[in-house]
């Protein structure tokens, strides 16, 4: 009855979510540490500004006159935001989506035909093995070195590209390390995808989440082929409710105009982004400044204060993180068994961190998030030094 793809995702709930809903239905409180969620921790986009900007959007849409690309408006509101960051991307290069996970289906659906491979860094988010799966391909892994800043392995990468590889995938600030792909990075994946005539995707969305530097290093700006760059409201404005993304296409002319046309008439299928939130996005870009620098602060603070405390904890280290919203922590104890650890919290605690092998991580890991608010973040993170101790 059912297409083979279904058995993929007939999978029984893990020992960690068991647990966790086992507690919950007995009444017993869980404090989640992994939630990327930025509303339930406390970012929102201010109402009033919101409340104006979809009021102007659902004006000026009364009349259903789509573009499969997007609003020429909103394209343009992008297309001035990369300029800021030192980034040329024409408004007709420009599709929009309904969040990054559809971006990557739009872009494997692409580029890669069933059985074709694309390069991922490992560790990775577990969301984009499903959306592979979804397009019958394969995500192959290159290493991040975690004793180097999780820094790319280039010579990983060049070793792991096959006569299947259909392109690399740049993820940065990187999910769940917090690494930010330096300049000399980049350059480096840049030569490897040029050599090898590979598009670059270059996962983008924690982009105004930066620790140590003002602006990205992107491979957009590179001499290459063909560059997906993808970013979206969600995390940008604090706004994932609103289902907008995009996908900003650089490289070689004759490239960008044949995939800009194909991602045109991927879109065209569907026509999924809501006309009112598109119409939207110049008065959000425009008027979430302030809001931006003030989120954007208390990101910092955040990771700030988890590295902090973390710090003291014993058989505990980690790579301080680069940008984002993560920490990848690593338990130096010999014999350390990480899901025995992450059930070890939840039980004794009540606090949800996520085992390392869930993204793929090689050793003894766990993962939280630090843009949790400050009142339920510093008590638990007592908890976990106290626990180690």
């Amino acid at each position: 009855m059912f297409a083979d793809i279904v058995q993929r995702f007939e999978t029984s709930l893990n020992a960690l979510y068991r647990e966790r809903d086992a507690r919950l239905a007995k009444g017993k409180r869980v404090t989640d540490l992994v939630s990327g969620n930025v509303n339930r921790a406390g970012f929102i986009f201010p109402p009033a500004a919101l409340g104006r900007a979809l009021a102007q959007g659902a004006e000026r849409t009364k009349m259903y006159a789509p573009d499969p690309l997007g609003q020429l408006a909103a394209r343009r509101a992008i297309e001035t935001y990369y300029r800021g960051e030192g980034l040329a991307v024409p408004s007709d290069q420009i599709i929009l989506t309904p969040g990054t996970s559809l971006s990557y289906l739009y872009l494997f659906k692409l580029l890669a035909n069933p059985g074709d491979e694309i390069l991922c860094p490992r560790p990775s988010y577990p969301l984009l093995d499903s959306i592979a799966d979804l397009c019958r391909i394969r995500l192959t892994g290159y290493r991040l070195l975690e004793k180097e800043r999780w820094e790319i392995d280039l010579n990983h990468l060049r070793s792991a590209i096959t006569p299947k590889t259909r392109a690399i995938v740049l993820i940065s600030p990187h999910n769940p390390t917090g690494a930010v792909a330096t300049d000399q990075e980049i350059a480096g994946l840049a030569a490897i995808a040029q050599r090898h005539y590979l598009p670059v995707i270059s996962d983008e969305v924690f982009s105004e989440f930066l620790f140590h530097s003002r602006r990205l290093p992107r491979p957009g700006n590179r001499n290459l082929p063909l560059v997906f760059s993808l970013n979206g409201v969600s995390k940008m404005f604090a706004l994932p409710g609103l289902k907008i993304g995009w996908i900003a296409v650089t490289g070689e002319p004759s490239q960008v105009k044949k995939a800009v046309h194909a991602l045109d008439m991927i879109s065209d299928t569907f026509l999924p982004v809501n006309e009112a939130a598109q119409a939207a996005l110049p008065v959000i870009f425009a008027e979430g400044k302030t809001f931006l620098r003030s989120y954007r602060g208390t990101v910092r603070k955040r990771a700030g204060a988890v590295t902090r405390v973390l710090a003291q904890a014993f058989w505990l280290s980690f790579v301080k993180p680069e940008g984002g919203f993560y920490v990848t922590v690593r338990m130096d104890k010999k014999g350390a068994e990480e899901e025995k650890a992450a059930l070890g919290l939840l039980r004794n605690e009540g606090l949800l961190v996520h085992p390392g092998y869930f993204y793929d991580m090689e050793g003894s890991h766990f993962v939280i998030s630090f843009v949790t608010p400050a009142n339920v973040l510093n008590p638990a993170l007592q908890k976990i030094v106290s626990y180690f101790a």
